[in-house]
């Protein structure tokens, strides 16, 4: 990964717009305990880039399967999309919280 700022947000950009299974899962390694501020708005950003298929069926499976983090992001990434099916369901099953839910 890039140690500059600049390119970090075109690595992550990257990334989202191919939106690869392999492209995602590199975004969703980088949200963990260890992620910068910074670094949390260039994925908070980039996954709002993701058009793929394949790209929104992952994260999809990450609002599932991932971490809290991950599962946080996911959440934002499909409230911006107006796709409250998903998150009610993830709501639902416990895996995130209402606030999280109902954020954009």
């Amino acid at each position: 990964m890039p140690k500059n700022t600049e390119s970090k947000l075109q690595y992550y950009i990257n990334l989202a717009e191919h939106g690869t299974e392999f492209d995602i899962d590199l975004i969703m390694k980088d949200l963990d305990s260890n992620t910068t501020i910074i670094d949390s708005k260039f994925i908070d950003y980039a996954l709002s880039l993701v058009k793929s298929a394949k790209g929104i069926e992952v994260i999809g499976e990450y609002l599932f399967k991932g971490t809290q983090i991950q599962r946080n992001y996911c959440t934002l990434f499909f409230n911006r999309r107006d796709d409250w099916p998903i998150v009610k369901k993830a709501f639902m099953m416990g895996l995130i919280d209402e606030i999280q839910a109902f954020s954009k």
